[in-house]
């Protein structure tokens, strides 16, 4: 298959796709689709009622007669509008329920996707994409029922109607509705651009927007407050500009529909006018003629108003059609890791390098640790340590040689065996406006309270967890670097992994505090394969094996005691330099 025909059969699938995930249950159909009906056919009503009481009026009727009718028309029209509400209630519902399924779908399809993706793609932008896009078309699904479904249907009703009266009439309104018709579809490819614009505007704001809240601190601590705000006046700028130019397509668009309406209504009623002095309508049914004039005018403004909504949400469709057809490069596997005991690591030739990057970031890597031991990665800044690290715990997928853990290559590794059995504490972590014991769990079911406060004694934080108001329960606002740090160490130790990788784990943590975990991360490493991430040395004092990375190659490994006893070691003269016993 050639990649073209690739692309297209995966867009032709998340089209698909989005249709299922927006279609409503078969009842639910029914029901939308027999308020639709009633809100169409009451209004068409109301104008015979009309003609009937301004004819019988004429005619000289009594007043109980008129009144009569007078009722009729009023419960006719109080009908019509508590059947519009019915709809429209039911069109929303709906429509906000194929919208949060939509989103729960691009949630999880985002966080599925590759680092490489998260990349090349701001938090923000991405926020953009599953929240602001889905509103969009959100809110077209519930003004497509209401406008424009709705509104087809009144102008083919009030055209089936006025042709009944009088074919000459009908005609000509029929050709007035295909004029205005054509004309609102070649005013269409001017909104529809200028909306697009707009949205991919407000979508780069996003991004610079989260950007700059979240490296305020260090924007401060730089002085680089003036370039920020220059920086969110020249986006504002360019939001602007879309958004004016849109609004000028809109205003221009609705302008001329006004013109064109006020036109149409003088022809109808030259046309009434007319046929009245040849004696073939009665004043009533002129009067019908005119109301029905004026229902046309309705839904077409409504149908142009839509114009935005439709050309937001054709935009918004695209995007996240071309989400939905991102593909991660890692494809899963299906055979679980070993479900107990420590894991088994060995790097066979691994090479790795960055989509689009020629240059390789690692090269030529061998390691094995037997199921139990630990390895200390030691070497420079940029030398290759955390991407090594991301691919024990297969975030990316070495270009060559194989990753195997447990025996198994993680490419054939089932996801959640994998994340279940391999663990990671990094030097940034992430805790959630929750609970503790849905930042301990990260939101799974928890295995009780005494599991939690067991971990949490683990990783030294005992006494801090007894002293909360609400215990486990208590909501996490504020909590320094060290607390943040041990949390994630708790977050290990509940997990109970196999193979452990702990990622610069105590670079946040000062001295004391660091002393008070030692025995922690000795009780996390007993018993499982860990691999340790450190610049500071003295981390490494219980591990059994050292590799030196250099520019992306390993330049001495072995075991920590024989090169810390070997005086021409590159690890020993590093323990030298850091005032780290031998």
């Amino acid at each position: 298959m050639r990649p073209s025909d690739s692309r297209t059969s995966s867009s032709e699938s998340s089209d698909l796709s989005l249709l299922r995930l927006l279609r409503p249950g078969r009842r639910q159909s029914a029901a939308l689709a027999a308020a639709v009906a009633a809100a169409t056919a009451l209004p068409l009503a109301a104008p015979q009622i009309t003609r009937r009481f301004v004819d019988d009026a004429i005619a000289g009727a009594s007043i109980r007669h008129l009144t009569l009718i007078a009722l009729g028309y009023l419960g006719l029209a109080a009908g019509g509008q508590a059947v519009r509400i019915l709809t429209a209630w039911l069109a929303s519902r709906l429509a906000w329920d194929g919208a949060n399924r939509l989103r729960e779908r691009l949630t999880e399809h985002t966080l599925g996707l590759d680092l490489a993706f998260h990349g090349r793609h701001t938090p923000g932008e991405l926020i953009e994409r599953v929240d602001g896009d889905v509103v969009a078309v959100g809110d077209f699904v519930v003004a497509f029922l209401l406008d424009v479904v709705a509104g087809v249907l009144l102008l083919a009703g009030v055209v089936a109607v006025v042709f009944t009266v009088d074919w000459r009439i009908g005609a000509v309104l029929l050709a007035y509705c295909l004029l205005i018709g054509y004309g609102m579809v070649r005013a269409q490819r001017l909104a529809v651009p200028s909306a697009a614009g707009s949205r991919a505007a407000n979508a780069t704001l996003m991004g610079v927007l989260e950007e700059r809240l979240a490296g305020a601190e260090d924007l401060r601590a730089n002085g680089a407050g003036e370039h920020t705000v220059r920086r969110f006046h020249q986006t504002s700028a360019a939001v602007l500009r879309a958004e004016r130019y849109d609004a000028r397509i809109g205003t221009t668009l609705l302008a001329g529909t006004s013109v064109a309406f006020a036109a149409g209504t003088a022809i109808m009623l030259a046309l009434a006018a007319w046929t009245m002095e040849t004696g073939a309508l009665t004043v009533g049914t002129a009067v019908l003629l005119f109301q029905y004039t004026l229902m046309v005018r309705a839904p077409f403004e409504r149908l142009i108003d839509q114009i935005r909504q439709y050309q937001a949400a054709l935009a918004g469709l695209s995007r996240i059609a071309g989400l939905l057809a991102e593909r991660p490069s890692l494809i899963p596997g299906t055979r679980p890791l070993p479900a107990t005991g420590p894991l088994g690591l060995r790097l066979d030739g691994v090479g790795f390098s960055y989509p689009g990057d020629d240059e390789q970031v690692l090269s030529g890597i061998d390691l094995t640790l037997a199921p139990g031991e630990t390895l200390g990665l030691v070497g420079r800044t940029g030398s290759g340590k955390t991407t090594l690290g991301r691919l024990v715990l297969r975030l990316h997928d070495p270009v060559e040689g194989t990753v195997l853990v447990g025996g198994l290559d993680l490419r054939e590794a089932d996801p959640r065996s994998l994340r279940a059995r391999i663990g990671v504490v990094t030097q940034d972590v992430q805790l959630f406006a929750a609970s503790v014991r849905d930042n301990l769990t990260l939101f799974r079911p928890s295995p009780g309270d005494e599991r939690l406060r067991a971990a949490l004694a683990a990783a030294g934080l005992g006494e801090w967890a007894d002293a909360l108001p609400d215990g486990l329960d208590t909501e996490l606002r504020t909590v320094s670097a060290g607390q943040a740090q041990l949390l994630a160490f708790a977050r290990a130790f509940l997990a109970d992994p196999g193979l452990v990788v702990l990622d610069e784990a105590s670079s946040r943590l000062d001295p004391a505090t660091e002393r008070r975990i030692e025995d922690g991360v000795a009780r996390l490493l007993r018993g499982r394969t860990g691999v340790i991430i450190a610049h500071r040395l003295s981390s490494l004092a219980r591990v059994d094996k050292i590799a030196v990375l250099d520019h992306g190659k390993i330049v001495e490994y072995g075991r920590r005691a024989d090169l810390a006893a070997d005086p021409h070691s590159r690890f020993g003269r590093l323990l030298d330099l850091a005032g780290v016993s031998r």
